[in-house]
């Protein structure tokens, strides 16, 4: 099992989804205080949400830009995302079973241990032990319960720590909900996307878990301009922050990002094909950028419209 302690298992399992679970953009700003520089969250909501037509201009489906974490109260619905919910006969999200904690917590402890690990200090460089040691004592953590967990589920468990927003307010779980009675597919999975952080070198784990580290004390800072950029549809800081921090360093953006990009569009085409009108909801960072399945689809043939 992942050694935490009763009530930090607890707390890893009810915020798996927030920053284990597709957390791109999060890491992407660890380590970078002014990585990401956006306008006030101030008027009206306005998401990423993309209409795609065929090259005839028959509209085959949406796509929206998902958050997986919000405070409470947090207004980001729009009459045009109410009427793609509404006239979508399918919902496509990476993930599928958000509610069912137990079975993510399973996941993540079965490819998150090896036994013998070094301890956890000796995953980070000097100049960042001291981080590290404020971190686990402000989560609470003893670093000896990190002994048999892999490097990059270290990582993503102390991202836990300054985490914030609360899942059960992410976009997913609230179309997931919206889309009771319909179809809800799923594009990865849980084990197939933490997989991927799994199937990291170690060297690349403990670029992640340095990153974390020195970007945890300004983390809320990056969290809530990430929000704001998220809610106003800011496309070049979402693309800005996609390229930043850890995401920055090319192997672990082609694996956090643009190869699964690809391997989504390619199942995503067939889904526009079929008859059913998909609606797919991913993480914003997905979206953006000439590597982002906006760009990808048009690529295609598509015509992918913003819609407003």
């Amino acid at each position: 099992m992942f050694h935490l302690n009763g009530a930090s298992m607890m707390h890893t399992a009810r915020s798996l989804i927030a920053a284990v679970l597709a957390p791109i953009l999060v890491l992407a700003l660890a380590g970078c205080s002014d990585a990401l520089e956006t306008a006030p969250d101030s008027g009206p909501p306005n998401p990423l949400l993309y209409e795609i037509a065929n090259a005839d201009g028959a509209v085959e489906g949406w796509m929206i830009g998902t958050i997986h974490a919000l405070p409470d109260g947090t207004q980001w619905r729009t009459p045009a995302i109410a009427a793609a919910v509404n006239e979508a006969d399918v919902l496509v999200v990476e993930i599928a079973a958000l509610d069912d904690q137990a079975g993510l917590a399973a996941t993540f402890a079965a490819l998150g241990h090896t036994p013998e690990m070094p301890p956890l200090e000796q995953r980070v460089t000097d100049d960042l032990k001291p981080a590290l040691s404020t971190l686990l004592d402000n989560g609470g953590l003893d670093p000896n319960q990190f002994n048999a967990t892999e490097t990059w589920a270290a990582a993503l468990t102390l991202a836990q720590i300054d985490a914030d927003g609360d899942p059960a307010n992410g976009v997913d779980r609230a179309l997931i909900r919206e889309f009771a009675g319909r179809p809800v597919h799923e594009l990865e999975g849980a084990k197939a996307q933490l997989s991927i952080f799994d199937r990291l070198p170690e060297s690349d784990q403990r670029d992640l878990l340095a990153a974390v580290v020195s970007g945890s004390e300004g983390s809320k800072t990056q969290a809530d301009k990430l929000r704001r950029a998220w809610r106003m549809g800011d496309t070049a800081a979402l693309e800005q922050a996609s390229r930043t921090g850890i995401l920055a360093d090319p192997d672990l953006r082609e694996a956090l990002l643009v190869q699964r990009n690809r391997d989504w569009v390619a199942a995503i085409i067939p889904r526009l094909k079929a008859e059913p009108k998909p609606l797919i909801a991913v993480g914003a960072a997905h979206l953006v950028g000439p590597e982002g399945l906006a760009s990808l689809l048009q690529a295609q043939g598509y015509r992918v419209q913003r819609l407003p």
